[in-house]
């Protein structure tokens, strides 16, 4: 990860994936698997992306607690 916000983040992966179908994937964020981001592919130049992540329409984003954020 190269940098992040709120809304998205810009990534470099080691392989180039033109040609991959990333309309729509999950970027896990965790070894562990429990922090992962729904997220969408704006842009693609060589090894870096753009992503927007989304979120349900019917729910609200949770913040993490302070607690959360320590562990």
């Amino acid at each position: 990860m190269i940098d992040v916000a709120a809304d998205g983040a810009k990534l470099m992966v080691k392989q180039p994936v033109e040609g991959l179908d990333l309309k729509e994937f999950f970027l896990i964020l965790s070894t562990t698997g429990s922090a992962y981001r729904r997220c969408e592919l704006v842009w693609l130049n060589g090894q870096q992306l753009g992503v927007r992540f989304l979120y349900p329409l019917d729910k609200p984003i949770r913040k993490a607690s302070a607690a959360e954020v320590i562990q």
